[in-house]
């Protein structure tokens, strides 16, 4: 097996102190020497590790072909956007030639209008006019993450004729996975395998051996449904059309690891109750701005729960082993509720297919936390019993008990599945229905069935 060779420990003080001297310096042999067998992605890193004036330093002093790549790497966001505008318009032009129109169009659309018009006119027409059509869409969408370069063949020429074809375009787009077939108006027929060209009689028409394809999208499906069905169908790539079937590009399996990446982290962090607009190499004061927020809307939600122990403050003071249940009831129904979400969240971002039914997935995780909350709700009511017993307080606080912990550990599975289920349904992100809500719910149904059958009981 052949080895990889690892980037440099670009954490390390010591390597951005050298890198920094060399650049410095501008020994660009030294550098060289450092970087020439690095992946782009490498030098990204090496990039990042350095202050911004440095890293344009050091952007100028590569090679074009790496230095275009390794800005297509760098991690999109603020950084990325100071890195490419300090370039001066003809430098950032220069490196947006080298990269694939995709990239280049994200590179230009974290720009100002004003800036990406200096660089576009700095480029040819051709250029210009695939970035500016790319950027046209939304960066969340289909056309975002599609590229217009593509290998695409006419259903009526020949397999002979196709092949010649190939071979001129094919250098023109660099890598590709699928010949597209299509008819004169540039309509999708379907896709033709290389192997079928090349066993074929050159006199055989293309249109006789297209493939159907699988699925295709539009250009503003959501990234989040493409890199889906890329998954569920084992794709390398996917169509772009519009709605009379039109090819506008095609979208690989690398752009969508990159949005399955980005996606991931944005459910990560509204699961967790975070904005997901936080980077997280950002600043303490940026996370401060980004999290404070949703504290203090958990402080408002938590304080509906302590309300509802206010009003029952004399049957707390009455019978104080109700304080000491209060906890536990509340505390085993949001871990219940956490739970059902988790599993509700994860297989709606995964989509388990269209014959999926949601009402059975809300069903499902009702029966087991019903389940569940019967089991748990016993042994804490027998624990109950006893307590109550030695403190002489009536036996029936364990009944209070047992019923308290049964419904809101059932609610909080209702609740955890179906709250996702439903914002799904509305058309909203599944994971802002975080553990800030259903805690807060938890909490709330807890302390007022507890103290509310107590009431009536004791």
């Amino acid at each position: 097996m052949g080895q990889i060779k690892s980037t440099p420990k670009t954490s390390s003080t010591s390597m951005k102190v050298r890198l920094a001297g060399l650049v410095e310096a501008n020994d660009l042999v030294e550098l060289e020497s450092i970087l020439e067998d690095l992946h782009p992605s490498d030098v990204a890193d090496v990039v990042e590790a350095l202050d911004r004036e440095t890293g344009v330093k050091l952007l100028r002093a590569l090679p074009a072909d790496l230095a275009s790549e390794t800005l297509a790497e760098i991690e999109e966001g603020e950084a990325r956007s100071q890195l490419f505008s300090s370039l001066d318009p003809e430098e950032a032009a220069d490196l947006l030639r080298k990269i694939s129109d995709d990239d280049a169009a994200d590179l230009v659309g974290e720009l100002s209008s004003d800036h990406q018009d200096k660089i576009l006119a700095e480029m040819s027409n051709k250029k210009a006019i695939e970035i500016k059509g790319l950027l046209k869409y939304g960066e969340d969408t289909a056309g975002g993450i599609m590229t217009t370069s593509l290998v695409s063949v006419l259903g009526a020429v020949t397999a002979g004729e196709a092949i010649e074809i190939i071979r001129i375009k094919g250098r023109e787009v660099g890598g590709f996975y699928t010949v597209f077939v299509v008819n004169s108006q540039n309509c999708l027929l379907g896709t033709v395998s290389l192997g079928d060209l090349l066993v074929a009689d050159v006199e055989e028409t293309v249109k006789n051996l297209v493939e159907p394809v699988v699925v295709s999208v539009l250009p503003d499906s959501d990234q989040e449904d493409v890199g889906h069905l890329i998954s569920r169908y084992n794709l390398v790539s996917i169509p772009v059309v519009t709605s009379d079937g039109v090819l506008l590009g095609r979208i690989t399996f690398d752009d969508v690891i990159d949005v399955i990446e980005s996606e991931t982290t944005e459910d990560l962090f509204l699961f967790s109750g975070l904005s997901d607009d936080e980077d997280i190499k950002g600043t303490s004061l940026d996370a401060v701005r980004a999290r404070l927020p949703w504290l203090f809307l958990n402080t408002m939600t938590a304080s509906l729960a302590a309300a509802v122990v206010w009003c029952f403050r004399d049957e707390i003071a009455s019978a104080t082993l109700l304080a000491v249940v209060m906890p536990v009831v509340a505390g085993l129904g949001g871990n219940a509720g956490q739970q059902a979400l988790a599993v509700t969240v994860r297989g709606l971002a995964t989509g388990s297919g269209p014959l999926e039914q949601t009402v059975s997935r809300v069903r499902k995780e009702l029966l087991v936390a019903v389940v569940n909350g019967a089991a748990i709700a016993v042994v804490v009511s027998v624990v109950a019993t006893v307590l109550a017993v030695n403190m002489g307080i009536s036996v029936r606080l364990g009944w209070v008990v047992l019923l308290a912990m049964w419904g809101n550990i059932a609610m909080a599975g209702f609740a955890g599945s179906f709250i996702p289920t439903f914002l799904e349904k509305q058309g909203y992100d599944p994971a802002v229905a975080s553990t800030v809500f259903l805690t807060a719910l938890t909490d709330l149904t807890g302390f007022l069935l507890l103290l509310g059958i107590a009431t009536l009981m004791l």
